[in-house]
């Protein structure tokens, strides 16, 4: 299946996540079934010592499923396996209007980049990815040739995403 995809990146502390979880709270109140992809880029686990998944992941399971009547995850363990690709991720997504994707700065998809003035790492990423399409700020940002939105106008940010992936209006 083909996924319509949008991107959030910047650099840490920029704002990606609250950007990305505001989109999904504006997206889904307008009616759209929206999915994320989260890119870490470090050692991470959903799951504690002592559970029962834990310990079937502790015991040598590849893959564990937990299941309840209002969830279900899937967690892979990668046993010294590459990295899957995005495209790999986003084949095993089910069905969505739009796929919401955090970080992955350097893949092909369009992208927003969010940026603060206070952050440690300041230096755009869109003069050299083309496929960051516009910028997210919390501060004015001069002479740039894509277009800019406050960091806040959340509507305004998901009126582009959906108006430049072409998602039918809901």
């Amino acid at each position: 299946m083909t996924h319509r995809v949008f991107g959030i990146t910047g650099w840490k502390n920029s704002g990606k996540t609250t950007l990305t979880e505001r989109l999904v709270t504006e997206l889904t109140a307008r009616g759209y079934t929206v999915s994320t992809i989260k890119h870490a880029h470090h050692d991470f686990d959903i799951d504690v010592p002592g559970t029962d998944s834990f310990r079937h992941r502790a015991a040598g399971a590849s893959e564990v499923a937990i299941v309840s009547s209002h969830r279900w995850a899937l967690m892979h363990e990668m046993r010294g396996d590459a990295e899957p690709s995005l495209t790999e991720i986003l084949d095993r997504l089910s069905p969505c209007d739009l796929v919401l994707v955090e970080g992955y700065k350097r893949e092909d998809h369009l992208k927003i980049e969010a940026r603060r003035k206070d952050t440690a790492t300041r230096a755009p990423l869109a003069e050299s990815d083309p496929k960051i399409v516009a910028l997210a700020t919390d501060h004015p940002v001069e002479g740039a040739a894509l277009p800019v939105f406050d960091l806040d106008n959340i509507p305004t940010i998901a009126d582009f995403i959906v108006e430049t992936l072409s998602i039918s209006r809901r």
